[in-house]
């Protein structure tokens, strides 16, 4: 099992989107932990072009995220009135609505680059591949990781023949790792963990709202292997993070779940777009992805935080700026730390309770 390689107990979140780079992923993997690239977002030729250079810079084991498209294209008309309220934005940003377009992100072709390049892990988000594609990748050397965040689709993607579960919680940051977009009561990441632990018989990475050594060691008390680490990393030399992003990372701003940006559920830093659109928000991914591209483009050019997709986790103030492998290491050793020292407090109570045993009391 890759897990089994690594040095720490550290994995990258991919990071779809801007942030992700493949010295991010290099750097990490370099540390000892699994660098990942995002293949979402991108065409297939992209991501050949980013395995290669991954390794072209590294033999350090590596994985590549892949978004699992919808089953079905949302109804235009479920759309078209959200899109008209957007309309206003166009003269605030300085620049024209996305088209609205359903797309499988260029699936197939990137399921058979990743077949041909024998990547050591690939890892699907907002759905499970079938038990076929599953198949096809492990027949090529690949572990196949599974995102999930409820037991119900815990079990479908073991039974699926999935290699590990990335154990997604409510804290993280970014879209919802979901099967589906029906608004299901989401879980804690700890709770999720324990109710996950108790029945799967593969391995659990977990992922969402861990920022600190202590947040990985308790994922790793309560059943993980490894913890998945995005927001953390989202300030570091090495990521793709836009300055207006970085800065609004920095604070202890609030985040809440919005589909407002892309018609998918997704955590972030509360701005103006959020307030005023979320409530009016449609289930259309990815069409309305589409539709707020070139907004969130400008702001980001512009340094504008209220037209961005702020994407962080709930403890996204404690990312730090430092190179990418000193806070992979530093995690690692805080976790270390963190699980000696309840070790201790464990044996101290269980001394304490010999001790009254002892004397009668």
């Amino acid at each position: 099992m890759i897990l089994d390689a690594l040095d720490i107990p550290i994995v990258l979140a991919p990071l779809a989107g801007g942030p992700a780079t493949v010295g991010l992923a290099v750097a990490v993997s370099e540390a000892g932990g699994l660098g990942f690239l995002a293949a979402g977002y991108r065409t297939a030729a992209d991501v050949r072009e980013q395995v290669h250079s991954f390794r072209a810079s590294s033999v350090r084991p590596f994985g590549v995220n892949v978004f699992t498209p919808p089953a079905s294209a949302p109804d235009p008309k479920a759309w078209a009135h959200y899109v008209e309220r957007l309309r206003r934005e166009e003269e605030r940003a300085g620049v024209s609505l996305g088209e609205p377009r359903f797309d499988d992100d260029d699936w197939h072709a990137k399921l058979v680059a990743l077949s041909e390049l024998k990547v050591p892990v690939v890892s699907f988000v907002f759905g499970c591949p079938s038990a076929e594609t599953i198949a096809g990748l492990r027949a090529t050397g690949a572990s196949v990781w599974v995102t999930i965040t409820s037991p119900q689709e815990a079990r479908l993607a073991e039974d699926a023949g999935a290699d590990a579960l990335v154990v997604q919680g409510y804290e993280a940051g970014g879209h919802r790792g979901s099967f589906s977009d029906s608004g299901e009561a989401p879980y804690g990441l700890l709770a999720l963990l324990q109710l996950v632990a108790a029945r799967a018989r593969i391995p659990l990475v977990a992922a969402g709202g861990l920022a600190s050594g202590r947040g990985v060691a308790a994922a790793l008390a309560a059943g993980a292997e490894a913890a998945q680490i995005g927001t953390a990393f989202m300030r570091c030399p090495e990521a793709g993070t836009a300055a207006v992003h970085r800065a609004a990372l920095a604070t202890p701003a609030p985040t809440a779940i919005t589909r407002a940006f892309s018609g998918k559920p997704a955590r972030g830093i509360v701005n103006r777009f959020m307030r005023e659109y979320d409530a009016v928000a449609p289930a259309a991914y990815p069409a309305i992805h589409h539709v707020t591209a070139p907004l969130r483009h400008a702001a980001r050019r512009s340094g504008n935080p209220d037209l961005v997709n702020l994407w962080a986790g709930q403890a996204h103030e404690l990312a730090g700026e430092e190179p990418a492998a000193v806070i992979a290491r530093r995690l690692a050793d805080e976790a270390r730390d963190a699980l000696r020292r309840a070790a201790r407090v464990v044996c101290e109570h269980a001394d304490d309770a010999d001790a009254s045993s002892g004397s009668g009391q």
